[in-house]
């Protein structure tokens, strides 16, 4: 535990270098700017809730998907990896039971009262809502909250495809198991914490997404997961090092964004789950693929053909992200880059 001054000045004296490494890359020119952009923060805390508090910092990755594109949310299976763009927070606790978070670059303040832990509508796609449904659902699963101040500041674009939001839950968690249950790993592990990230953004912020994106960010690393048991993901690494191979994974800004298509996104799985209806399932992944293609005739007229072009391709891109692990697992990197274009 550190002060705020305390900790600006174990960043600049080079205390923090070696998790920068980790985190960003080993060069000097990654480190150094980390060290001015995690100063810059604190600098940012400093000015908005004083000086002199005692702080802790955090982080959470953004993350890419490798394969199983909108499968999650039929239980399906990915492969997806954490990206070394991250969401980092600087936090003091308050004892007023309030959360009050300010993004950098936002303009405003979430300021969040906990003793009402119920969805409130007019938060809706919107961060407070992310922060009181996290702390509803560690209370839900029987711990403990309380109120902080946070200043934030992302790299993982909003709107990127880059799962900001999913981001942005984690690490709500990280903070309130952090600093309110003893960072209680075996209660509330990284895969639990995806768990109440995703219960967040269902029912607070009003996605019905999956779970892939709040398990790639929380966990980290390159993780293969398979959803088939709800509630119970099996989650692997998956060894790869991609710059051995010669390659890199480059983000591009396309000028578009996910920003405004939850409707959208809801429609793919609501779709999907309309196919897995016709066979009186909830979800495709409980379907037989055969019984499927056999009844597609059938299926078309009742569901309408988008439906079934979207269950063909569940089926179709689960089973390749299995086959990019096993290509992955037995070093085919020609095979590896093969799926990812058919992908």
């Amino acid at each position: 535990m550190a002060t705020s001054a305390e900790l600006k000045q174990n960043i600049l004296n080079g205390g923090y270098d070696q998790a920068f490494a980790k985190l960003y890359g080993a060069d000097t020119a990654t480190v150094a700017a980390q060290r001015v952009r995690y100063v810059d923060m604190i600098d940012h805390f400093e000015e908005n809730f004083g000086t002199g508090r005692t702080v802790c910092l955090y982080s959470a990755p953004g993350r890419t998907e490798i394969g199983g594109n909108h499968t999650d949310h039929n239980n399906g299976v990915v492969i997806a990896a954490a990206v070394n763009l991250d969401i980092i927070a600087v936090v003091a606790k308050n004892d007023e039971n309030v959360v009050r978070v300010i993004s950098h670059g936002f303009g405003k303040i979430d300021d969040v009262n906990l003793r009402d832990l119920t969805p409130q509508p007019v938060e809706a796609e919107h961060s407070a809502s992310l922060i009181r449904g996290v702390a509803a659902g560690i209370v839900k699963d029987g711990g403990k909250v309380g109120g902080f101040d946070c200043y934030t500041t992302s790299d993982v674009l909003g709107g990127s495809g880059l799962s900001s939001s999913a981001a942005f839950e984690v690490c709500m968690g990280a903070i309130f198991r952090g600093e309110y249950n003893d960072n209680d790993m075996k209660r509330f592990d990284q895969v639990k914490n995806a768990m109440i990230s995703q219960y967040a953004e269902n029912v607070f912020f009003g996605k019905p997404c999956g779970l892939m994106d709040q398990t790639a960010c929380a966990v980290g690393k390159v993780i293969t997961i398979d959803f088939k048991e709800v509630g119970h993901p099996v989650v692997r690494e998956v060894p790869f090092d991609l710059a051995a191979k010669g390659f890199a994974l480059c983000i591009s800004d396309t000028k578009g964004s996910h920003a405004d298509l939850t409707d959208d996104y809801a429609a793919v799985r609501r779709e999907m789950e309309s196919v897995a209806e016709f066979f009186g399932k909830k979800v495709l992944r409980d379907v037989d693929e055969e019984t499927f293609l056999k009844a597609i005739p059938e299926v078309r007229k009742v569901t309408g053909d988008r439906a079934v072009v979207r269950a063909i391709h569940f089926y179709n891109d689960s089973r390749r992200a299995g086959e990019i692990y096993e290509a992955i697992k037995a070093d085919d990197f020609d095979r590896f880059l093969q799926l990812i274009i058919e992908g």
